[in-house]
C-alpha cells in the first residue's frame, strides 16, 4: 500500500523542513533555479504550493514543473477554493480556527470538498492559526480575521487544543507572508505542550537561527518561503539548520 503524506509526517521520527512556493511570486525560470538547489540537499521533506491571492494563472503549471524536476512530495497550501489540482500529492484542508470568519472555518470547505474528492487528493485536516508577526499581512486582510497577539500564548495554546479536540490532524501556526518577526519560542512551546498532533510553524523565518529556535521550541515542521524568492541558494543553509 502506498504510504500517505500524513503517515510520512507522523512516522518521520525527526523534524521536517518545508519550502513554500507562492505561485504569484515565481515563474518557470525561478522555479528551475529553486529546484536546482533542492536537488543538492536531501533535507527538504515537502514542497507547499499556494498563496492568499493568485493573480497569475500558473498554479497548476508550477505543480507540474515541480513534479517533473524533483521527487519531493508537493502539498497544496490553499488560499482559496480555486487552488486545487489532482497533480499534487496532497492538500492541507485548512480551517482558520484562530478567526471568527465562518467562510474560513467551514463555508469554503463545503464548496471545495466535492472538487477535492473528484481530484482524489489526500486530504489532511489542518487547524490554521494566524499569529501576529508585527505587521498586517495579505492573509490577514484576505481572510478578514485578526491574528492572535504575539504576547498571548495561553490563547494560542487553547485554540490549538480546541482544533485537536475537533479532530484536526495537524496545527499550522503562521505569522503570514512578509511578517517582520517569526512566531516566538514562547508561543510555540505553549502550543506544543497542549497538543499531541504535528505542529507546523511558518512566517517571518528569515535566517538559520530562527529555524533552529522554532525546532527547539517544539515545531515538528518548519516552513520557509519568502527568503527563497530572491535567494534560492539559501535552501541548503536553512534546511541544515534543522539539525542544530
Amino acid at each position: 500500500m502506498k504510504q500517505t503524506i500524513y503517515s510520512k509526517i507522523t512516522g518521520a521520527g525527526k523534524k521536517l523542513f518545508c519550502v513554500l512556493i507562492d505561485p504569484d511570486k515565481h515563474q518557470s525560470d525561478s522555479i528551475r533555479q529553486l529546484t536546482q538547489q533542492l536537488k543538492h540537499t536531501s533535507l527538504v521533506d515537502f514542497i507547499l504550493v499556494g498563496g492568499s491571492l493568485l493573480r497569475k494563472n500558473n498554479f497548476e503549471n508550477i505543480i507540474t514543473l515541480l513534479k517533473a524536476e524533483t521527487d519531493i512530495p508537493v502539498v497544496i497550501f490553499p488560499g482559496n477554493t480555486m487552488q486545487i489540482s489532482s497533480k499534487a500529492d496532497a492538500i492541507l484542508f485548512l480551517s482558520l480556527i484562530s478567526g471568527r470568519n465562518a467562510d474560513m472555518l467551514i463555508g469554503n470547505h463545503v464548496i471545495a470538498a466535492p472538487i477535492i474528492k473528484e481530484a482524489a487528493l489526500e486530504t489532511i485536516s489542518t487547524g490554521y492559526m494566524l499569529i501576529d508577526g508585527g505587521r498586517s499581512t495579505t492573509v490577514q486582510y484576505m481572510s478578514n480575521t485578526i491574528p492572535i497577539p504575539s504576547n498571548k500564548p495561553d490563547i494560542a495554546a487553547a485554540t490549538a487544543l480546541a482544533g485537536q479536540m475537533l479532530g484536526m490532524q495537524m496545527i499550522y501556526m503562521d505569522a503570514g507572508s512578509g511578517a517582520i518577526q517569526p512566531i516566538s519560542s514562547g508561543i510555540i512551546g505553549a502550543v506544543k505542550q497542549e497538543i499531541n498532533i504535528p505542529l507546523i510553524v511558518g512566517g517571518g523565518i528569515k535566517d538559520a537561527k530562527s529555524v533552529s529556535l522554532a525546532c527547539k521550541a517544539g515545531a515538528d515542521i518548519v516552513v520557509v518561503g519568502n527568503l527563497f524568492e530572491e535567494k534560492p541558494e539559501m535552501v541548503r543553509v536553512m534546511a541544515d539548520a534543522m539539525l542544530y
